[in-house]
């Protein structure tokens, strides 16, 4: 069979006339090796008044099918909101997608608006990103004098993002980009979407079929958000989910003759708090002359919590922390912030995240919504909800309205829409897949991971992976949650 890529051609559908030339596009594509060809496609800035004169211009890449020649394209986005979909499919294919996915689909990855190869946010250079993410107040955590101190840093950013960003800043809300995923859908010349979207890429893929359910194709969303929920639901939610994963870490390592923790894993946790609060006043020295802050400390935990992966790297980093060293922690926290070691960071992630996030939907800021959100974050986890708190003052900063959402987010005439859910998720926790599947699509199917980490398909389990790949490559919907 012939494996090369033929450029597809756009539907050419009947849409509105102003949104006309956006469908109407072929697009021009570009070998960028490895089986990869890019192209840009172009979309309205807004939405609501759309116009050829104020473009965003999104960044495609597509890995042809290994398998042979074919028309069946599958778009991807593996969350954030700010990950790059783009860098996802032309460099970590392999890592989330199985071969027989890869051999029947085109496989389609895009930055969405705001984020890396297409047009992005840019808020503060590397020197102040480096200031605003690692570099504590020197306050005591929680008190006037540090709540005050953060306003100050969040100001700085939100003022860097309007001056360097311009207008594209209060159009990267999730619904303008679930729109953009039409123009792609027309561009590609396919009448359906085929979408695996992965954590926060599970809200992006809900949305569009909130808004175009009869065009929705085959859809898996992995790790699934539940969009019923407010800012306040959400982040409880997932601090219940971390302080799970956190306590299944530690059993794990008890279990370990080599465990640097002994007893319980209560005894265990307790040890973590009082290491925590030792580094909030006394940041821990590394070898490469920077300091282990308390809000770096917490960064590089819970990155090593999203996977089991991570474990051994946390055995490490706990070891180095009571020895009084935090370069473990500190490696995993710039894992997570993606900074190099001279200081830079390799992608706009941050600015995506906050910018997607606080147009998209904000909680009460007022100063008795915030202590009520504290006191629930406290009591659901007292070794981590203390630093989940003040969660809400980010977003009551920005400078634009939220978006309008759907109405519902049922996807009312859509097919079955494909839901796995990981059981010990730490960051969209299990309840939330349950949800969105069973309450709030009207066709959702449950799939179910018994497991720990974040997300499941293309991480080892067969049984994920082969209900996965049968439904997107045959429509198959098992008979009943397999419950692998």
């Amino acid at each position: 069979c012939s494996n090369e890529f033929q450029p597809p051609v756009s539907t050419h559908e009947k849409v509105s006339a102003a949104l006309q030339p956006f469908y109407d596009q072929n697009l021009k594509w570009v070998d960028c090796a490895d089986g990869n060809y890019c192209s840009t496609v172009k979309v309205p800035l807004n939405w609501k008044a759309p116009s050829e004169k104020e473009i965003v211009k999104i960044a495609i890449v597509v890995h042809r099918a290994t398998g042979g020649t074919t028309d069946q394209y599958l778009l991807t986005n593996p969350g954030g909101p700010g990950a790059s979909g783009y860098s996802f499919v032309k460099y970590s294919l392999n890592g989330f997608a199985t071969k027989k996915l890869i051999s029947k689909y085109n496989i389609v990855g895009f930055d969405p608006r705001g984020v890396e190869q297409s047009e992005a946010i840019t808020c503060l250079d590397s020197a102040r990103t480096d200031k605003f993410l690692y570099q504590d107040s020197g306050f005591e955590y929680g008190s006037a004098n540090d709540v005050a101190a953060s306003k100050k840093a969040i100001k700085e950013f939100i003022d860097g993002c309007q001056k360097h960003t311009g207008p594209l800043l209060q159009f990267v809300d999730t619904v303008s980009a679930a729109r953009d995923i039409d123009v792609i859908r027309a561009a590609l010349g396919s009448k359906k979407l085929n979408y695996l979207g992965f954590s926060y890429g599970t809200l992006l893929g809900n949305t569009y079929a909130a808004l175009y359910p009869h065009k929705v194709g085959r859809m898996v969303l992995d790790g699934a958000e539940d969009p019923s929920q407010t800012p306040d639901e959400k982040s409880l939610s997932q601090l219940k989910g971390f302080d799970v994963a956190l306590r299944s870490y530690l059993a794990n390592c008890l279990s370990q003759t080599e465990c640097v923790f002994q007893g319980s894993v209560d005894a265990a946790e307790t040890r973590i708090q009082k290491l925590l609060r030792s580094i909030e006043t006394n940041p821990l020295p590394t070898k490469s002359k920077r300091e282990l802050t308390i809000s770096a400390a917490t960064t590089g935990l819970l990155m090593a919590l999203y996977s089991e992966n991570f474990w051994p790297n946390l055995d490490t980093a706990f070891a180095e922390a009571f020895a009084g060293q935090g370069d473990t922690f500190l490696l995993l926290a710039d894992n997570y912030n993606e900074r190099t070691e001279q200081g830079d960071f390799l992608t706009n992630g941050l600015e995506a995240f906050y910018a997607i996030s606080c147009l998209d939907d904000r909680a009460d800021a007022s100063p008795k919504a915030m202590a009520v959100q504290n006191a629930r974050v406290l009591a659901a986890s007292p070794l981590l909800g203390r630093y989940w708190q003040y969660g809400a003052m980010f977003c009551s900063m920005w400078p634009y309205q939220t978006a309008k959402k759907p109405a519902s987010y049922a996807a009312k005439g859509s097919p079955t829409i494909l839901v796995v859910g990981t059981t010990k998720d730490p960051a969209t926790p299990y309840s939330q897949a349950v949800r969105l599947a069973r309450k709030i699509l009207a066709n959702g199917f449950l799939v179910t991971y018994n497991g720990d980490g974040h997300t499941a398909y293309g991480r080892g389990s067969s049984c994920i992976n082969d209900t996965v790949d049968n439904f997107l490559l045959d429509g198959t919907v098992p008979a009943a949650d397999p419950d692998c």
